[in-house]
């Protein structure tokens, strides 16, 4: 038999069940259950992307710097400087130790996050229903949901009453999908194959029983496991910038090495001699502390990031962040705040509400012509929203000391019509009890509507009807007018229709409800007993509405040289609304959908992706081309995702970023970074902290560039001039070391200049010795050179002792780093206006650096 059959979708539920040679009546038999688990192996998905503790450390030895570093370490052992070799191993070892120890945490705070629980399922097998570990399932078996459970395996649906599912994590979808036994043509997409439950997602109403077509990596799931690992994670722009920097510095080095054996040869020094001052050269000319400034600054960024609620579990992700230029972000949760409410109601007569307020919590207000209304005084109001409240079965949770947000248990839209109930005074639990549900028709997908019968205080039986439009409007035969009862005409229908019309422009979910008095719910007549005696009550639109924050985020974003792009799971006219109302389409952009990209090539949407604001309802492989699009064109991006279809685009995106809230396992295994709050605007604050340390690595490069530069301008100089040798290799290690790394690490804790976000990213071309540096390098350098090489010279002319001269200008060159650090910590003011008191990590260090100077000098066991 066919296990990896496909469309499953596109068939009879019994010849489905009759593909896999199952009885649904009694479902597997335990001989054969064992002889499918070992003809499908295990139900489990590829291993989460999950690093180990030992894996971690390996990784922080692969960085350009660390490798030159070690073939310095293999020259000084090859010199006998084996005092000099150990340190710089010393170093290798401390940097990898920081970022192991760094990451490692991250990878702590991850398990924190991570859902541990073992799903069960109930599966009928052998005329018995059993309660098994998902893991167990295999093709064939027969699974039994409700609302609440999760889905253990793919599984084509073979009954099912007011069947939805919540499939946000696999296909996008903010809301929950209807679902029923019926088959659909081959080519329906996957979002819209309606008589299946997906392994991952889970029920949130009705009942179902199912027969399982696909599990471990057969499900959707794990085909998408499986593409997000093939997924190639790109080099970071900082990998990028340190492997450039260590070519250069490799060419430096090489070119020193000719320099210093040429000038030797002329001046008629000895071959060897020259050779080994030569290589002594080349080895100096490393600045170890960079490793380790570098692992800190991005140390010390993931810090800052963890307190504004982004855990990062890569630390290269730290500074790549600051470097975006585009933000491709998820739309439900992170840009809106996941709760559907009410904003807008309709009635008959042309009556416009407004509703105030977001989310469930019950607080807002009903307005209407600029004033409040009494909802419960409000003839024409009042019975909707109670018909709202009542054909519902949804509850609003209210908040607890762990968690200050109201939730819903079942339907939101349902929750949604709770809390408008709430807002207007129509205190939902006393009108439950004194209306008495007596029958309830479920939602009904083909019918478009769900009706539910009570029994009012005074006796006398309703029937109250939720749903579609167009579905409730074609029902009724009268309309509410404000209290009057009143016949609805085809002026009135169209009326009705075109509000709602106008409502969905708004990017707002329509429902009409309507009620039928003096009569039940016939048993077995369905929704279709219902002739159209109904009488409509209005009209509800509602939202899953924008976070408060997120528009000033995008506008800091715009100012800030990044553009924001919205990927949704949702239909485009509803997220281009949302992206408009954002700000994130301007005008003349456009949304694109799943089907339009597919069509599109390779080279159009390279070339129209500046104009396109919103992608709506694309599959995974379609978000990968998405993020592959932007990076063609040289840009940096950072991609936002909670769902499995997220992990490939989150693995490929420079910049994975997935919830922590309403992430999946899979999300947040395939990130760099994990937002606790599910927040853009967190996105947004942890963007301004990596480029705080960007800008804090420049400062670092920039005063170790300038220091080492002059250390060798001054050896040259007296290599030239066919003077001594100013400094002894011991003191330039205590000054490459010591005196730069007491202050170098204090230079990474420079805080914020306040103008972070009004730069432009840095672009992906800009090398780690960027223009800006080398031009204050080049202006920095000659100033310690000449001073230190100009001090020592007039020492020995003066015929002071050589080593006394040597100590000397040991000091002085120390000094000269001492005030150079202080020219580093800004590039837009001056040393002499910068608070000193600023930063004071850097007094310590500075501190520091002259007692051990002092102590270096002055103390025997030192010297």
């Amino acid at each position: 038999m066919e296990f990896r059959y496909r469309s499953w979708h596109g068939m009879d539920a019994e010849d489905a069940a009759s593909k896999l040679s199952v009885d649904p009546s009694r479902g597997l038999e335990g001989d054969e259950v064992e002889r499918r688990r070992k003809q499908v192996g295990a139900n489990t998905l590829p291993e989460a992307v999950r690093r180990s503790s030992f894996k971690v450390f390996l990784e922080q030895f692969q960085s350009p710097l660390i490798y030159i570093l070690f073939i310095a370490a293999i020259f000084a052992f090859a010199l006998a400087r084996h005092g000099d070799a150990i340190v710089i191993l010393a170093v290798v070892f401390i940097n990898s130790l920081i970022g192991w120890l760094q990451e490692g945490k991250a990878e702590r705070s991850m398990e924190e996050l991570r859902r541990l629980a073992v799903l069960r399922v109930r599966v009928f097998r052998g005329g018995m229903e059993l309660d098994i570990e998902a893991s167990e399932l295999v093709p064939g078996d027969i699974i039994l949901l409700a609302a609440g459970d999760g889905v253990g395996a793919d599984a084509r649906l073979l009954e099912a009453t007011a069947l939805e599912a919540a499939e946000a994590a696999l296909t996008g979808e903010s809301l929950p999908v209807a679902k029923s036994v019926r088959t659909l043509p081959p080519d329906t997409l996957l979002a819209d194959r309606s008589n299946m439950v997906w392994s991952g997602t889970h029920i949130t109403s009705g009942r179902c029983r199912a027969l399982v077509v696909g599990t471990g990596q057969e499900t959707e799931v794990g085909k998408i496991v499986q593409m997000s690992e093939a997924a190639e994670t790109p080099k970071t722009p900082l990998e990028l910038r340190i492997a450039q920097f260590g070519r250069y510095l490799v060419a430096g080095a090489i070119a020193l090495f000719v320099a210093v054996m040429a000038f030797g040869l002329l001046r008629g020094m000895d071959t060897a001699e020259i050779f080994m001052v030569a290589i002594s050269q080349m080895v100096s000319m490393v600045p170890e502390g960079l490793p380790v400034a570098v692992t800190i600054a991005l140390s010390v960024g993931m810090q800052r990031m963890a307190k504004q609620g982004a855990i990062v579990r890569r630390l290269a992700a730290v500074e790549t962040l600051g470097s975006t230029s585009i933000i491709c972000s998820d739309k439900t949760g992170t840009l809106t705040s996941n709760q559907m409410t009410v904003t807008a109601i309709w009635l008959p007569g042309g009556r416009q509400i407004e509703v105030s307020g977001a989310g469930y919590k019950p607080k807002g207000a009903l307005v209407e012509d600029g004033g409040k209304l009494a909802a419960e005084t409000d003839d024409g109001l009042r019975p909707l929203i109670r018909t709202g409240a009542l054909c519902n079965d949804a509850h609003l949770v209210p908040p607890d000391h762990e968690d200050q947000r109201w939730h819903a248990l079942g339907d939101p839209t349902e929750a949604a019509l709770l809390t408008l109930a709430s807002k207007a005074c129509v205190d939902s639990p006393q009108t439950l009890r004194a209306w008495k549900r007596l029958a309830e028709l479920p939602f009904d997908p083909d019918a478009g509507m769900m009706a539910t019968t009570h029994l009012d205080p005074e006796g006398v039986s309703h029937v109250l009807l939720k749903g579609a439009p167009e579905s409730i409007i074609e029902c009724c035969s009268q309309a509410n007018f404000n209290g009057r009862y009143l016949e609805l005409d085809d002026n009135g229908r169209n009326a009705a229709l075109n509000a709602a019309e106008e409502l969905a422009g708004r990017a707002l979910r329509v429902l009409a409800l309507a009620e039928i008095r003096g009569t039940s719910l016939e048993s077995g007549a369905g929704l279709e007993g219902l002739g159209r005696e109904a009488v409509l009550l209005g009209l509800v639109g509602m939202m899953d509405p924008p976070r408060k924050e997120v528009s000033s985020s995008i506008d800091k974003c715009r100012q800030a040289g990044m553009r924001t792009v919205m990927v949704t799971g949702d239909h485009k006219s509803t997220g281009l609304a949302i992206a408009r109302l954002l700000s994130i389409a301007r005008s003349g952009d456009r949304a694109v959908d799943g089907r339009e990209l597919e069509l599109m090539p390779e080279q159009e949407l390279r070339s129209d992706i500046d104009n396109v604001a919103v992608f709506a309802r694309v599959h995974p492989a379609q978000k990968l081309r998405i993020v592959e699009a932007f990076q063609s064109r040289g840009e940096v991006v950072a991609m936002t995702g909670d769902g499995v279809n997220d992990a490939p685009a989150l693995s490929r995106a420079d910049v994975g970023v997935a919830m922590g809230i309403t992430g999946t396992e899979a999300a947040k295994s395939a990130a760099d970074i994990v937002i606790t709050d599910d927040n853009f605007a967190t996105i947004v604050r942890a963007v301004k902290e990596g480029r705080l340390v960007h800008r804090n690595l420049s400062k670092v490069i920039l005063y170790l560039f300038a220091t080492s530069m002059a250390e060798i301008a001054v050896l040259l100089t007296a290599l030239i001039l066919g003077y001594p040798l100013p400094l002894a290799a011991v003191q330039i290690l205590w000054i490459n070391i010591v005196t730069e790394g007491t202050v170098t690490v204090n230079l990474v804790m420079e805080p914020p200049e306040g103008d972070e976000m009004n730069l432009r990213p840095v672009s992906l071309s800009e090398p780690l010795l960027s223009r800006s540096v080398l031009r204050r390098v080049i202006l920095m350098t000659p100033v310690m050179a000449l001073s230190t090489f100009g001090y020592f010279a007039w020492r020995i002319a003066e015929g002071v002792p050589y080593a006394q001269v040597q100590t000397e200008t040991f000091t002085v060159l120390a000094a000269c780093q001492w005030f150079n650090v202080l020219n580093c910590r800004s590039a837009t003011r001056s040393a002499l206006r910068f608070d000193l008191f600023r930063n004071p990590w850097m007094m310590g260090g500075l501190a520091l650096s002259i007692l051990l100077q002092l102590l270096v000098i002055y103390w025997p066991v030192l010297n």
